[in-house]
């Protein structure tokens, strides 16, 4: 497509032709996408829209590339979107189709999203606009970050908000990942409030926004929360008493494996050789139309390397691409992984290893 005004609106008026005539004897409404997708229709009409542009994120066009890749999205008159598990070879192969001309056409739209913006500029944009930690325009983001402990807080120079040179970030306790992770949200999601709590700070409006969760369940309560809620075969156990230590417990079946962070020395000369590190990313059961993405480790240089993970420009395409082709159109889906630590370096998890990725686990669209 050439770089013109065509390029603005050839994405909606692509998906609104998908809807419309894809199938020659049947016109999917607008209310049977909100559906299948759990979105709303205000949401599908702005998509469609050639007047005010509105992009969709990458992963709502795998939803459209999904459902459009089979009549059966239609059948028993409900609307869903299947799993790629699901689909035949030839619809396997329809929604690939599907996805790289919509992916294709987005990309040259994104190019005329910001003002001012150049078409050699747009390719890194696009790393950052595709990945799961980008989301729809405007839409709020909300950082809930552990905090350290009270008692141990009060041990920390400027502290206390009884000091002149008081210093707020002092009372989060992952403040290498929430540094990186702010400035990376910020980047990605240039027109969204970005906003940052701690669990002691919540407001009421905070936990149906898009939620993202950094740190373990010993010091985020808002992180043992929602796993408390959530259905899933991965467990954070953080034993610091026994000799072991704290680890990740998978559960499948009858089969349990529990996973430790590798450890040197003792005592005094105790030395992480690699931590153990959990993604998550799911809808938000507080807001169906928003998500919930949470990146934990058994130590804060663990937590690190779950952000790193979709962060470091060197890798984060690399990861958001291999989510994709893992988990397709799952609304939930998590990831175990080593985190390897170098000195007091921590090496970016690359999740296309095999050696690297503990346990992968996702959950079915059936519902959708």
């Amino acid at each position: 497509m050439s770089v013109d005004g065509d390029a603005r609106t050839a994405l909606a008026q692509q998906l609104r032709q998908l809807r419309d005539s894809h199938w020659p004897d049947l016109r999917v409404t607008q209310a049977q996408l909100s559906a299948a997708f759990r979105v709303s229709v205000p949401l599908i009409s702005s998509w469609e829209s050639t007047h005010t542009i509105k992009i969709p994120p990458l992963q709502r066009l795998e939803k459209y590339a999904a459902f459009f890749a089979t009549r059966r999205s239609l059948s028993n008159g409900t609307a869903r979107v299947l799993p790629l598990s699901e689909m035949t070879p030839e619809e396997a192969a329809e929604h690939q189709r599907l996805l790289d001309e919509l992916t294709r056409l987005r990309k040259a739209a994104l190019r005329f999203q910001a003002a001012g913006e150049t078409a050699e500029a747009a390719p890194a944009q696009d790393a950052f606009r595709e990945g799961p930690l980008h989301f729809a325009d405007r839409e709020p983001i909300t950082i809930i970050c552990s905090q350290v402990p009270e008692n141990d807080r009060l041990k920390i120079p400027y502290s206390s908000p009884e000091t002149p040179d008081y210093i707020e970030l002092y009372k989060y306790s992952d403040l290498d990942s929430l540094f990186e992770l702010h400035g990376h949200l910020r980047a990605a999601n240039p027109r969204s409030l970005v906003t940052l709590r701690a669990p002691e700070d919540l407001r009421s409006d905070d936990l149906t926004t898009h939620l993202v969760l950094l740190g373990g369940v010993d010091y985020n309560q808002v992180t043992a929360s929602m796993l408390a809620r959530i259905e899933l075969p991965v467990r954070q156990v953080a034993d610091w008493v026994s000799e072991k230590g704290p680890y990740f417990e998978v559960n499948e079946g009858d089969d349990t494996r529990r996973h430790y962070p590798v450890t040197g020395g003792s005592g005094d000369n105790l030395r992480l050789l690699e931590d153990v590190a959990f993604f998550y990313r799911g809808v938000n059961p507080d807001n169906v139309e928003r998500t919930l993405t949470i990146c934990n480790g058994m130590y804060a240089r663990g937590v690190y390397g779950a952000v790193r993970a979709l962060t470091d420009e060197r890798f984060r395409s690399r990861n958001a691409a291999y989510l994709r082709r893992r988990f397709g159109t799952a609304e939930s889906y998590s990831i175990l992984t080593r985190v390897r630590i170098e000195g007091p370096v921590v090496v970016t998890p690359d999740w296309t290893l095999d050696s690297v990725r503990l346990h992968e686990w996702s959950e079915p669209t059936h519902g959708d």
